[in-house]
């Protein structure tokens, strides 16, 4: 007889109702007691546990009544519907093995643990019904993010984790060598000699695969990334790591507003899909990570994301009547107290467009007023900023003298500069960091908890 998954049953109850199944899993809790006793077994498909009944007409009940938590058990009986308990079915047990024991020091037993201790313990953390129901949530918005680009005929660009391009300008990636540290080649000017290294020039781990994006949406039209990125900032926030996921979209004719229509509607479907997929893993962030989470998600959903300048955004900033840490100012960037002020404001998302453009990347299409750039900048309430984009400049003239300006080497992405002098055109594109995303989902407030092993400062175990 083959395996049912515990998803299945729940999802199928009828149809196994009264029927003879074998399930396999992990016991999460057992009550005994003389005659009888109960097993919450989890199988890892399905966010809710099935509670197995079992009695003394079994020959190892008393066996099973010491079975410990963790403990990994087959069990075969048969299904019973019980629409007047709490749970909607249970398995009335005829043989119940153990497969793996589980000792009595078992970290993860049935009882509120804090987040800081299951940190010290990721590799077991997935068994908490917190884990398990943010990481459920995650491979459900990763699917839905396939879909939605999928659907709309978009290429899936594996772009490459080793690259010799900084996209950003910024010095915050990882560079990685072969050379032996003991013994480093220099050259004449006592200068590390990475001719000698694997790839003959320094190389570094990718912090954005948009570069590398734009070439393809040049040739395919609609591209877009989704993998792993590295940045060496070395901040300790709750909403910092320095590996995390990305999506990244790049759209050829397409312009800032055409990218802001996209944005919102990929946002919205997203979030949809995983509100439709994990209806259970939803409700038990709602009651036990974030009150009120089913409405805020409800309310973006139905909410018309609000389009306004940076310099509107400080407009309204300058004349509130609150007393903000950091002064509102024309020219900076703007802090989270501003983004919660705007968010709440307007009482949903906003896009913020039109950025000071030296407080941005140098290859954001430049306005015509010479000071601001086509970018943009998603908000959204509890959160702050979701995402980033903007419409990349297309000029070649314009975007090398934007370059020198900045002190950007065209040495090493001459490659990435063709795409304006053959056949350039207008095209766009932002990126949006998973885990962000994750965290507004689900409520969780510290971007460790999003990720299966969080890789920040001081903290590189498992």
């Amino acid at each position: 007889m083959k395996r049912i998954k515990i998803k299945t049953l729940f999802k199928s109850k009828d149809e196994f109702s009264e029927q003879h199944v074998i399930i396999c899993g992990w016991v999460r809790t057992n009550r005994s007691q003389a005659q009888f006793g109960f097993l919450n077994v989890n199988d890892g498909s399905f966010f809710e546990n099935l509670q197995v009944v079992y009695d003394t007409k079994l020959d190892n009940f008393e066996e099973i009544s010491k079975f410990r938590v963790g403990v990994s058990v087959m069990v075969q009986g048969i299904v019973k519907l019980t629409p007047e308990l709490k749970q909607p079915l249970e398995l009335h047990a005829t043989e119940v093995v153990m497969l793996g024991d589980c000792p009595e020091n078992y970290p993860i037993q049935p009882k509120r643990h804090t987040r800081e201790f299951l940190r010290e313990v990721a590799h077991l953390r997935p068994r908490t019904n917190l884990f398990s129901a943010v990481f459920r949530i995650r491979s459900v918005a990763a699917y839905a993010i396939h879909s939605y680009f999928q659907e709309r005929g978009y290429i899936y660009v594996h772009t490459p984790l080793i690259t010799c391009a900084d996209c950003e300008g910024s010095d915050q990636m990882f560079k990685i060598t072969t050379l032996d540290m003991k013994n480093i080649p220099y050259t004449d000017d006592n200068k590390v000699d990475f001719s000698k290294d694997l790839f003959g020039k320094q190389a570094f781990i990718t912090g954005s695969g948009q570069l590398h994006g734009e070439t393809y949406a040049m040739a395919f039209g609609d591209i877009y990334t989704f993998g792993p990125t590295f940045r060496t900032e070395n901040s300790n926030t709750k909403t910092h790591a320095n590996e995390f996921w990305m999506i990244e979209p790049e759209m050829a004719f397409c312009d800032l507003e055409g990218l802001m229509d996209i944005e919102e509607e990929m946002l919205k479907y997203v979030i949809g899909y995983v509100v439709d997929h994990c209806p259970e893993e939803i409700d038990f962030c709602d009651k036990f990570v974030e009150k009120g989470l089913k409405d805020k998600i409800t309310s973006l959903l139905n909410s018309k994301f609000v389009r306004i300048t940076h310099r509107e955004v400080i407009d309204i900033l300058k004349n509130a009547k609150v007393n903000f840490e950091f002064k509102p100012d024309y020219n900076e960037d703007i802090a989270k107290e501003h983004e919660r002020y705007i968010t709440e404001y307007f009482n949903g998302p906003v896009f913020i467009t039109n950025w000071p453009k030296d407080i941005k990347a140098y290859y954001m299409k430049l306005n015509p007023d010479n000071e601001t750039v086509a970018a943009v900048d998603l908000v959204v309430p509890q959160a702050g900023e979701l995402m980033g984009g903007s419409q990349r400049e297309e000029d070649l003239d314009k975007l090398l003298e934007r370059m020198n300006t900045l002190g950007i080497e065209q040495k090493g992405i001459e490659w990435y500069l063709d795409t304006r002098r053959y056949g350039g055109c207008v095209h766009s594109g932002f990126g949006m960091g998973f885990e962000r995303l994750i965290m507004y989902l689900t409520g969780i407030e510290n971007i460790r908890d999003t990720i299966p092993y969080p890789r920040t400062p001081k903290n590189c175990e498992f």
